[in-house]
């Protein structure tokens, strides 16, 4: 192999960390906490965090630390219990299941004690499977602790902010653990948006600099953590800075072209190139060729840049993939002329509500985890019975109550409010009769008549006959606990009736590059590729089925950790 300090690069590093989201920060601090100080990021978007910063921010890591000292009860054994039965006929070898459950937790007390990452165990946040034997009802999922941007100095204005609709009016942030309270309009909720407001409209020195709040939150706030930590270490994060190529000699990946600001420059490693680039969920062609069908990037809550340069940049290489035909899924409302995708999670979960195809028939448990409904919509998608798009069927009861996406509630976005281009792009309908918003929304009316004459039914008895809606615990997470004796079965009964189109969307794909437990692309024969490692959504999930909130985040960020780990040979 040639000498990378001479002239053919036109800068040489420790570690090159490709992209900027948690698993790509998480990979920059650690290597630099164990030994690698000369560490570059790069990023492809304008922006540092990527969907990582958009998305909630959670990461599901059993046994960690913050829920010990919660007094939370819980083992690795029910873990490894609970992702036993998760997992069951997913293509996950072994090995990384264990691995992520054993180092998960220090990899989170690593960062706890050497940077400004903190975490709040959220207690009643239960597994997305909670009726299987190892599930917990809560702390084993975590939140970013919010934090104010400005500890960010004027990097503030080169962070990725979470998804506008976790933005109270777009420019407030809040909290998982507040939204629930804000959705439900739970006891409390008025005091807290209260609150908010009045912070936010006395942050005078702010609010001369932006109109988003200083608090940040969700996302944004776990990215900002770790960024504020890398920049304190002087570790540079290039944004606009997009991988061309892989570099290889003598099979070994010894760094990578990139095209900077319109201009190409060859950077070498001398220790290790991290992938940590995002899926391929705006590529449409991938897509296409790998994903079932129907689909489509503009239904995807990923962020644009996400197209899949790390795995094809790794394919070139002869790199083995797993779980190309999967996604993270959740059904996603387009909204006209909204920046990107709303995911539509707690919405549909609401009492008094339901999700219906074409044919107006129900086809899953709508208060089931947003990954579950959706494999289930695909299950039952065909050319005879369309899922896609599907549409939220509610009644007036429901809009004065609940928060439905865009909708809001009627006392925030009054009906005369809504705009026309809503109904004539055919997202929202209204009607007085349900046979007239089946005609306005192109539904079968007859199917939808017969799917909420049961859903009435079921309201009364409590018992959903078709889909157990309500019987598990998670179901009743984003329920109204007001409503007897199922709290996720209201009538819909009280005219007018509304719609609203939902679309069989993702927030990213989790099919990749296969990786060993220290994150080392391998090839389709088993070994290494050398200098080469992968981690998020570029490389192939590790928790598939998704058991828990934080499913994609906490992998990433583990195997960050356990990437630094082997580059530095350092022992935990």
């Amino acid at each position: 192999m040639s000498d990378q300090t001479d002239a053919h690069w036109d800068q040489t590093v420790d570690i090159l960390v490709v992209g900027s989201g948690n698993g790509g920060l998480t990979a920059a601090l650690t290597n630099y906490e164990m030994g690698s100080k000369d560490v570059l990021v790069i990023e492809k978007a304008a922006k540092v965090g990527g969907t990582s910063a958009t998305s909630g921010g959670g990461i599901w890591i059993p046994c960690n630390h913050y829920a010990e000292a919660s007094g939370a009860e819980d083992s690795l054994d029910e873990a490894r219990e609970y992702l036993r039965h998760t997992l069951e006929g997913e293509d996950i070898p072994a090995e990384l299941v264990e691995s992520y459950l054993v180092n998960g937790p220090k990899m989170l007390k690593f960062l706890h004690d050497r940077s400004q990452v903190r975490y709040e165990s959220l207690a009643h946040y239960p597994d997305y499977y909670s009726n299987l034997p190892g599930a917990k009802s809560g702390h084993r999922s975590l939140e970013p602790a919010p934090v104010k941007a400005s500890v960010l100095g004027a990097d503030y204005q080169r962070l990725t902010y979470t998804h506008h609709m976790m933005r109270l009016f777009g420019v407030i942030h809040f909290t998982q653990v507040e939204a629930q309270l804000l959705i439900l309009q739970l006891p409390g909720w008025v005091k807290l948006v209260t609150g908010m407001i009045t912070e936010y409209l006395l942050d005078i020195p702010w609010r001369l600099k932006t109109r988003i709040s200083r608090r940040l939150c969700c996302g944004s706030a776990g990215v900002a953590r770790l960024f504020w930590s890398v920049r304190e270490r002087g570790i540079p994060v290039w944004t606009n800075s997009a991988m061309r190529e892989l570099v290889v000699e003598e099979g070994r990946v010894v760094g990578v072209i990139v095209e900077r600001d319109g201009q190409l420059l060859r950077i070498g490693a001398r220790k290790g190139v991290i992938l940590a680039a995002g899926g391929f969920e705006h590529n449409q062609q991938l897509r296409e060729k790998y994903l079932p069908s129907p689909t489509d990037t503009a239904w995807s809550a990923g962020v644009p840049s996400n197209t899949g340069d790390a795995l094809q940049a790794g394919l070139k290489l002869g790199a083995a993939t797993r779980l190309m035909a999967n996604a993270w899924w959740s059904s996603t409302l387009c909204v006209p002329d909204e920046e990107a995708p709303r995911l539509a999670i707690m919405e549909k979960s609401f009492p008094g509500s339901c999700v219906v195809n074409k044919q107006g028939q129900r086809f899953a448990n709508e208060s089931q985890n947003y990954m579950a409904f959706q494999k289930r919509l695909f299950e039952a998608h065909s050319d005879t019975n369309s899922c896609a798009p599907s549409y939220h069927i509610f009644d007036s009861r429901f809009r004065r109550n609940y928060i439905a996406g865009p909708l809001m509630t009627a006392s925030i976005k009054p009906d005369w409010t809504i705009a026309k281009k809503w109904f004539d792009t055919g997202f929202v309908g209204k009607a007085q009769t349900l046979a007239g918003l089946a005609e306005q929304m192109g539904i079968d009316p007859h199917g939808l008549q017969e799917t909420i004459d049961k859903m009435n039914r079921y309201a009364e008895t409590g018992k959903d006959e078709d889909f157990q809606r309500g019987d598990s615990e998670y179901d009743r997470y984003y329920a109204d606990p007001e409503i007897k004796p199922n709290p996720c079965l209201a009538k819909i009964d009280e005219a007018p009736f509304y719609a609203m189109r939902v679309e069989a969307g993702d927030f990213g794909t989790q099919g990749g590059l296969a990786t060993d437990v220290n994150a080392q692309v391998l090839k389709e024969d088993g070994t290494v590729i050398e200098g080469l490692f992968a981690i998020g959504n570029c490389s192939a999930a590790i928790l598939s089925t998704y058991p828990g909130p934080g499913a994609t985040l906490g992998p990433a960020m583990t195997m960050a950790y356990q990437a630094a780990k082997h580059i530095n040979h350092y022992v935990d």
